[in-house]
């Protein structure tokens, strides 16, 4: 029992760090809209192929909630250039996932 209890337990993560998303620096939306979260994979991958430091900017911020500084630090940027890209990444990517299937 207590080999199947620790096997479970390791499978859910058991002595993770436990990482909670800041959703005050997520992009803005109502309560009532969904994030079809293929639809933005999809969209990330795409900013990827054009822009590879502004997805690796979004991926931080949004889904690692890590600040400016700690997303400049881990990049090797400055601050600007973190705030520069988040702007225009975000701005994108809310373009993009307004088009729906056009990508699809």
């Amino acid at each position: 029992m207590d080999y199947e209890r620790n096997r479970r337990a390791a499978k859910r993560g058991a002595g993770a760090t436990r990482l909670t998303l800041d959703t005050s620096i997520a992009a803005p939306h109502s309560p009532s809209q969904e994030v079809d979260l293929l639809a933005l994979d999809q969209a990330l991958d795409r900013l990827a192929k054009m822009d590879f430091q502004q997805s690796q900017i979004i991926e931080l911020r949004y889904f690692g909630g890590l600040t400016i500084e700690d997303t400049s630090e881990f990049l090797g940027i400055s601050p600007a250039t973190v705030k520069r890209g988040w702007t225009s990444a975000r701005a994108w990517l809310l373009r993009e996932m307004g088009r729906g299937d056009a990508h699809a």
